[in-house]
Order: structure tokens, then C-alpha cells, then sequence
């Protein structure tokens, strides 16, 4: 258990506690290290959520089909990031999206009994995760508000325009595919270049394989 240890003290959630009480909980069953492949399912959409999840490596997203049957990626979960704090004490305590491994992923799952201990013997932690859960929710709120309605033109430049005044150019280096492009703003692969074509067509942008210019602003 050292490896998960040792990762579990990189967490802020969980830096108030002692590598003592860490092992303890690991061997009494009320903290679990659970492990998952690339592509592997966390959670299905209706499942119960009866346990605090802490990310401690990997990549984690929150993911819905469509009427369309097109795949949107409503948010990213990296380490040291929270899954189903803001469900566990809800009175419809179930995940309303699918969450999948994005990459291989290694999860600690706290039981809610040893959770409430935790608050009531570390304040610290308490506060942390206070503050994760009001943060996430806000982000995954946010989200959903971004892509729902949104035409397909309307998500690519609102995407292209982020990632312009990420990296301070008009002339945008992508990094992702355009698959992956399409799973995140929420289409098919084919929908995404056609929809780029029209663009670069109607005097938007041009692109090639790993680059996307963006010529004027506005739908």
C-alpha cells in the first residue's frame, strides 16, 4: 500500500492526515484504492453514488449521449479532483452522466461513515472539501450551460476563441485530435469537418492537420 500512500499525501484533501491513519483505514476497509484502464466505466448513468471518490492519478471525464446519439464531454477530472461529493448527501443521490477513465486511473473511495468522522476530527479537511464540492459544482454547471443549444458553429468558434486567447494567436496549434475535438464539443467526427469546411467556405478560418486560423470572430 506505500505506492497509494504516497499519493494520497500529495492530495490537498487529505494532507491533514497522518500516513498512520492512511494505512489504518486502507486495512480496516473504510478507505478502498480501486484501479481503472483506459475507456473503463467509474459510473453508469442511474448509479447510486454511496461513496466519496478522490482522484489520485489519471483522467477522468463526465459523459452523455445525445438524442443524436453523439457523445459530449461535459467535464475533465484530473488529480487531486472529487467524484460525487456533491451527490453523496443529496436526497437523489445518483450519478445523472456517465463517468469513464480517461486514461489509467487510481481512485480512493471513502465510505460515508469514516466521511463524517473525518469532518468532525480534522476541520482541515472539512474546509477542503467544502470547497472542492462548491467548485465543482459551479464548473460542471457551467459546462453543461456552455454546450446545451449550442449549434455545431457556435461550440467550434466559442472553442477556438478560448483556445486564441489561450495562446495569445489567432493562428491556434491544437492539441488533440480532431476526434477528440468532436467528442468534446459534442458530435461526430464527420459533423466536425463538415461543419469546418463550411466555415473555412464562409471565410472563418482555414486549417490544416494541426492547426486551425481563425480569420474573423462571429457566427
Amino acid at each position: 500500500m506505500s505506492k497509494y500512500t504516497e499519493l494520497m499525501k500529495k492530495s490537498i484533501l487529505l494532507n491533514s492526515l497522518t500516513r498512520e491513519e492512511m494505512n489504518r483505514y486502507l486495512s480496516d476497509g473504510s478507505f478502498k484504492i480501486s484501479t481503472y484502464g483506459k475507456n473503463k466505466i467509474i459510473h453508469f448513468t442511474g448509479e447510486r453514488c454511496a461513496k466519496l471518490e478522490i482522484i489520485l492519478a489519471g483522467k477522468v471525464v463526465v459523459e452523455r449521449i445525445d438524442q443524436s446519439g453523439n457523445l459530449m464531454t461535459l467535464a475533465e477530472f484530473i488529480s487531486d479532483e472529487l467524484l460525487g461529493g456533491n451527490l453523496l448527501f443529496s436526497k437523489n443521490p445518483y450519478y445523472p452522466m456517465t463517468i469513464t477513465a480517461k486514461q489509467p486511473t487510481v481512485i480512493l473511495e471513502i465510505k460515508q461513515e469514516r466521511l463524517f468522522k473525518l469532518f468532525t476530527d480534522h476541520h482541515d479537511f472539512l474546509k477542503s472539501y467544502l470547497e472542492f464540492v462548491s467548485d465543482h459544482a459551479t464548473l460542471l454547471g457551467d459546462r453543461i450551460k456552455h454546450y446545451v443549444n449550442r449549434t455545431i458553429r457556435e461550440s467550434i468558434m466559442s472553442f477556438l476563441e478560448y483556445e486564441s486567447k489561450a495562446q495569445n494567436s489567432n493562428h491556434i496549434i491544437l492539441t488533440m485530435t480532431k476526434k477528440a475535438l468532436a467528442e468534446k464539443i459534442g458530435v461526430q467526427r464527420t459533423s466536425l469537418s463538415r461543419e469546418l469546411a463550411k466555415m473555412k467556405k464562409d471565410g472563418l478560418i482555414i486549417y490544416d492537420a494541426k492547426t486551425i486560423t481563425l480569420l474573423k470572430k462571429g457566427y
